[in-house]
């Protein structure tokens, strides 16, 4: 089974699972729509993209970096795609729940959960 068949542009799937990885906030930053919804476990709220990067860069740093990303599922709902995986950092595991909207040719970073396992 092909992990980047439900998106319309595999590139940009790829491209979200390198920055997950690596603990990118910036390249991550490059897919973000002009509002972020961002569920932490400390706060939730609806951010435009500049502080979504810097709300995304303070939780991979307050957990002492990321270690990895493991994709455990991906699929489509009403037009959205979303992925769910388990974010590894330093201080813990979060499962991590992602929301992409397609909007012409490329698609968008609409919402991102972050849950203590």
């Amino acid at each position: 089974m092909n992990l980047l068949s439900g998106f319309n542009n595999g590139a940009e799937l790829d491209s979200v699972l390198v920055a997950l990885k690596a603990g990118n906030a910036t390249q991550l930053s490059h897919h973000f729509d002009s509002r972020v919804d961002i569920s932490l476990p400390e706060k939730s709220d609806n951010y435009s993209r500049s502080q979504a990067v810097m709300v995304i860069k303070d939780f991979f740093t307050s957990n002492g970096g990321v270690k990895t990303f493991e994709l455990k599922h991906r699929g489509d709902n009403n037009g959205s795609n979303y992925l769910i995986g388990v974010l590894m950092t330093n201080n813990g595991r979060y499962r991590t729940t992602l929301f992409m909207k397609q909007k012409g040719d490329k698609a968008f970073l609409q919402e991102m959960r972050f849950q203590e396992e």
